[in-house]
């Protein structure tokens, strides 16, 4: 039988959209007071998405506003050197989106501050992309609840992308990614989103999301109780997908902290005639959480192109992609296909590989 990793011409292209920031964090779990010097990396919920698949092997491209300077020059590279395809990149703007990012251990948890008011994409304007020529090949459209948080503009936009993906027969996913910190342009994500959501295919979110977002409860879940249970994640999905007739599927992530450095990580899958629950990964210790989310989405795309007949084995596949990410210092998920198999099959072992 052919595997998946060999059946590449056969998935999609993936376009993803959003905002590519520069991220400076303290070396280790220094404090912000303790840092004289940051690590720099580059990263963003929908460009992570991009490079995961990308280095999968997969095709994707990213659509963004970015600044015609070194940083934006910077900014592009990183994509690039995974693979992904930037032609579809706006320049313009004054400057790229920084996120500072205080990584926590034991019971500190992680920090971030936001330096991206006024950045590129922020202030992206309707017309500025032609998402007829950028979705004239078809494929799959990914985006988040990030952009739509950044600025009016922005959500104008991820409105223009959705709607001519539609035209265009594209599959549309969603990271719900509700950022509290960024709503902050005049309207509450329960005004914006719906529209939006509404043209999605797939949709992803975690265990508060749906709260945040839409005000759909999970009945008798507790996130702070240390243990998230899947049960009442299915009252959650069976709402988004009566709210939505376009969805086929919702995917939630559970993620169960027991410390900063200590995490239980599972899912769940509901389509509109079957509910799947994952295998529970016991994360210690914890490198690097952020992008967690993103290589979910990711290994979540890719799940549901390699394995379209076999829901359960489109979602361990994600979830053991993202077990994996927490392992790997940076926004994004440098991994084999080989490697996430072999953690969803079951080989959980992390044995030297000779």
């Amino acid at each position: 039988m052919e595997s998946a990793e060999n059946a590449m011409s056969s998935f999609p292209k993936i376009t993803t959209f959003g905002e590519i920031m520069l991220r400076l964090s303290p070396p280790g779990q220094k404090r912000f007071a303790q840092a004289s010097t940051f690590d720099v990396e580059y990263g963003g919920g929908e460009a992570n998405v991009a490079a995961c698949l990308a280095n999968f092997g997969l095709e994707t491209s990213f659509v963004s506003r970015i600044p015609a300077n070194p940083i934006g020059d910077a900014a592009i590279n990183a994509l690039r050197k995974y693979g992904v395809q930037t032609s579809s990149v706006v320049r313009g703007g004054d400057r790229l989106g920084i996120y500072f990012l205080e990584t926590g251990a034991a019971q500190r948890g992680s920090l971030v501050v936001y330096d991206r008011a006024n950045s590129a994409v922020a202030e992206i304007e309707p017309g500025m992309v032609d998402w007829d020529d950028v979705f004239k090949d078809g494929g799959w459209f990914h985006w988040t609840g990030i952009t739509p948080a950044i600025s009016e503009g922005a959500a104008q936009v991820t409105l223009e992308a959705v709607q001519a993906a539609t035209k265009n027969n594209v599959t549309v996913s969603c990271d719900l990614n509700y950022r509290a910190k960024l709503w902050k342009w005049g309207k509450q994500p329960g005004e914006v989103m719906p529209a939006l959501v509404e043209h999605c295919d797939v949709i992803i979110g975690n265990e508060e999301d749906a709260d945040k977002v839409f005000g759909i409860k999970a009945s008798g879940a507790d996130v702070h109780a240390g243990e998230v249970e899947a049960g009442p994640y299915q009252q959650v999905a069976d709402q988004l997908l009566e709210k939505f007739s376009r969805c086929k599927g919702v995917a939630i992530t559970l993620r169960s902290s027991l410390g900063a450095s200590h995490n239980k990580w599972s899912s769940v899958y509901r389509t509109r005639d079957a509910f799947y629950q994952a295998n529970q990964y016991d994360i210690l210790p914890i490198v690097d959480r952020v992008g967690g989310g993103d290589s979910f989405a990711s290994g979540l795309i890719y799940g549901l192109n390699a394995y379209p007949e076999d829901h359960q084995k489109a979602l361990e596949f994600a979830t053991a992609a993202s077990c994996l990410k927490h392992s790997i210092p940076g926004d994004i998920n440098l991994v084999a296909i080989s490697e996430v198999e072999k953690l969803a099959s079951g080989d959980a072992s992390g044995r030297v590989a000779r």
